[in-house]
């Protein structure tokens, strides 16, 4: 698989079911947000208080339900639960989505924390592809702030130790660092315009005239 595409769950239903239809024969392996699932998690924590290790997980149950509705509602897509699953979906035409809930729980590569989303995750998994990565969300990249803060500015190129000192982003906090650790890059894009996304992944498409952000890490 040629790149992994974490489509944000705010993107959900409409743009991220979009997306995954015009994902096909690109050779790409899904990661699905948790969206308003795991906001949900998140606010319920916040009244009541819940262990970490029960947030974690249950967020990421959150994103298990998400790829399940989608896959649902895509001919071209399957279900994956591991690597191998994904290979051999790939292999057979297929675009994976990742059910990621049992393969963390084998492999249990992170801390209990709100840090950890599903950009991290998606980082973890494009590593063990050696795989690129988008990161495609609802805004088109990075900003010095809340894009809609007055004297907010677009960020077209940034490297991961300038983001290790951002207090928020459209990615989660964890995200640099893991590019440092593995020394990859990746792109953060706007999903709601699927051509967008497509010419980040296809070497036969050059029109790059939409505002993306380089995050780099290597």
């Amino acid at each position: 698989m040629k790149q992994v595409v974490k489509i944000g769950g705010s993107l959900f239903p409409n743009h991220a079911i979009n997306l995954a239809k015009k994902l096909k024969n690109t050779n790409s392996l899904i990661v699905l947000g948790g969206g308003e699932f795991a906001n949900l998690i998140r606010r319920y924590d916040g009244e009541m208080g819940f262990s970490d290790e029960t947030n974690h997980w249950c967020a990421i149950d959150c994103m298990d339900i998400i790829a399940k509705l989608v896959n649902d509602k895509v001919e071209s897509v399957k279900l994956a639960y591991s690597i191998e699953d994904a290979n051999e979906i790939s292999n057979k035409g297929f675009t994976p989505i990742f059910v990621v809930s049992e393969f963390l729980r084998s492999e249990d590569p992170f801390e209990c924390s709100w840090d950890v989303t599903s950009d991290s995750i998606a980082v973890y998994i494009s590593h063990l592809l050696n795989a690129n990565l988008l990161i495609v969300t609802n805004v088109n990249g990075i900003y010095t702030q809340e894009p809609k803060e007055p004297g907010s500015t677009f960020i077209s190129k940034i490297d991961a130790k300038t983001l290790l000192t951002f207090q928020e982003s459209s990615i989660d906090v964890m995200l640099p660092s893991l590019l440092l650790k593995f020394g990859t890059n990746c792109y953060v894009v706007n999903g709601k315009y699927p051509e967008r996304v497509l010419s980040l992944i296809d070497d036969n498409i050059k029109d790059y005239n939409f505002d993306y952000t380089q995050i780099i890490g290597d």
